[in-house]
């Protein structure tokens, strides 16, 4: 076998955790660098992969070291785009962290900037390599409910008021909103599976329960935004982030290329916490129930009916091992492999600047009163590039 890939990795704690998985010396890849501004992160970066690691503050110190190939960025999401153009302009090939970046201007400089510098850039929407996703994906290539012609995908995220008010995902200026932030997987599953990309998007949305909380944490100190299904009910929460200023409900309509129609909603106070995706087309529908495998159902209706709780089929999602259901280990082998040898991937640079575009314009749109908007076009200079990975011919 050939030399490790020497890998660096741009936000060591929360999300950078995944990059572990590639920590594999002697089977092809190996972390040798890690960036962090919070020194418990560090400490637990060597603790992890040798004292001889490299560690920084400094994302530059680190892509100024010699003979790292790869670097993962997990930064917070409005570092997304400073982190990966800088490490593109230095000729690493980057595992970006979804959103790829909090506007779509952002988002197309970083596909311009991969595609100028002749690198592979590979954005983080694990749920692409979730079980129930590939077997409804699998379904629907083979035929199995006709020609798409709808889907839509509900969101109960019952930690909301943990992961997503105590923090900067708060702050528009921070994170545009939770249909980018949060959203950004679901509108990438939703395309994928209906074999599209938004054209025109119109929505409607609200902040409707964390403005009311008072309790909120000292602008000086770090929020907790761990996540805690005890805290109940929703108005019962404490410690929020002081500035909340994105929507905790949203719904937004999508047209997508194809002429599949689409719907996205969003709700961050719910008590159970799961996504529903249904996807119909001109012969059946499938639909799951429950996203976590082991817990995890997807079925099929092909066959008129009156009420049918079970459908036609039924297929039972299996546990497995492995953060996100397993998505993380495998996405993060799919792009060490990518990197050393190429080959077909399963996820796509242009649909993720596409979900980010879909989620901006659509909460440009609540924003606006419900006003529809166009999705711009992707350069079609980078769309080019990129579709070269998606078929393997690059």
């Amino acid at each position: 076998m050939a030399e490790d890939l020497r890998i660096g990795v741009i936000g060591c704690g929360g999300r950078g955790r995944l990059a572990r998985h590639a920590h594999k010396p002697g089977e092809g890849s190996r972390l040798v660098a890690g960036c962090d501004i919070r020194q418990v992160a560090l400490d637990d970066f060597r603790a992890n992969h040798g004292d001889d690691a490299f560690v920084c503050r400094d994302y530059r110190d680190l892509l100024a070291q010699p003979g790292i190939d790869a670097v993962f960025v997990c930064t917070p999401d409005y570092w997304h785009e400073e982190h990966a153009l800088a490490a593109l302009e230095a000729g690493k090939h980057v595992y970006l962290e979804k959103p790829m970046a909090i506007t779509v201007p952002g988002a197309d400089r970083v596909l311009t900037k991969a595609r100028e510098k002749g690198v592979k850039l590979y954005v983080g929407h694990n749920m692409r390599h979730m079980s129930f996703v590939r077997k409804m994906k699998e379904i629907i290539d083979r035929g199995g409910i006709g020609e798409v012609k709808a889907g839509w995908c509900r969101h109960f995220v019952a930690y909301g008021g943990d992961a997503y008010f105590k923090d900067w995902h708060a702050e528009q200026s921070k994170a545009t909103s939770m249909l980018l932030q949060k959203g950004a997987h679901d509108i990438d599953i939703l395309h994928w599976l209906c074999h599209g990309y938004t054209k025109r998007v119109i929505g409607f949305g609200n902040l409707t329960v964390y403005n009311q909380i008072t309790d909120r944490h000292d602008p000086s100190e770090r929020g907790d935004a761990s996540w805690h299904l005890s805290n109940w009910p929703p108005l019962s929460q404490k410690g929020m982030n002081p500035i909340i200023d994105v929507e905790d409900l949203s719904m937004i309509t999508m047209q997508l290329d194809n002429e599949v129609m689409c719907s996205y909603q969003q709700c961050h106070y719910t008590p159970d916490g799961w996504r529903n995706y249904t996807i119909i087309g001109t012969e059946g529908r499938v639909e799951n129930f429950g996203d976590s495998p082991g817990h995890c159902v997807v079925r099929v209706w092909n066959r008129r009916c009156n009420y049918n709780p079970y459908g036609d089929e039924q297929y039972f999602i299996p546990e497995v091992s492995g953060g996100h259901g397993g998505a993380d280990p495998a996405i993060v082998a799919e792009f060490v492999r990518f990197v050393r040898d190429g080959g077909k991937i399963a996820t796509s640079a242009v649909a993720a600047r596409n979900s980010v575009a879909a989620g901006c314009y659509g909460a440009e749109s609540l924003r606006s009163g419900g006003k529809p908007f166009d999705i711009p076009p992707v350069d079609p200079a980078n769309l080019a590039y990129f579709q070269a990975w998606l078929e393997g011919s690059n």
